[in-house]
């Protein structure tokens, strides 16, 4: 199920759980993962895009494997805060994700995480080569680590 807004996101998983945050691109998936008390997120793996039906199946071990029980999922929104395909992407590939395993999601306003990130990869002098095999997990913990902390003070 999609939530509507954070609000009904946290009602419907009113005992916390694991989070899983998603940083949905063309060629990679960026996964993160926070504690079942939502304090932390930590970038977990990236996931190379195949045909829809491999991404779910890899999506769905690591799912399982860390008991998740909810999913946040970046929007990557124009910087005006209007759509763009990408964004329709995204949206199309959380519908399918919906579809199957039975976790609850949310979208998160990503606009800001890949500047965030490269950024502070930057400040940590971490070489460019590095930095590409990297950043769409760290992309992700951003998402993630942002959803969390406003769903903890909201």
């Amino acid at each position: 199920m999609i939530a509507a807004s954070p609000a009904d996101f946290r009602a419907a998983l009113p005992s916390g759980g694991r989070l899983a945050g998603l940083d949905v691109g063309t060629k990679t998936i960026g996964v993160a993962l926070c504690d079942a008390g939502w304090t932390f997120a930590s970038a977990a793996v990236t996931v190379q895009r195949r045909k829809f039906s491999k991404d779910l199946e890899a999506l769905k071990a690591i799912f399982d494997a860390q008991q998740v029980a909810g999913l946040v999922v970046g929007l990557p929104l124009n910087l005006d805060g209007s759509e763009s395909p990408q964004t329709q992407s995204v949206r199309a590939f959380a519908r399918n994700l919906d579809a199957a395993p039975a976790l609850r999601l949310l979208f998160w306003d990503e606009r800001w995480s890949p500047m965030a990130v490269e950024r502070d990869m930057i400040g940590m002098d971490i070489s460019r080569k590095k930095r590409a095999a990297k950043v769409d997990a760290a992309a992700a913990e951003y998402i993630l680590q942002g959803a969390i902390d406003g769903l903890v003070a909201g």
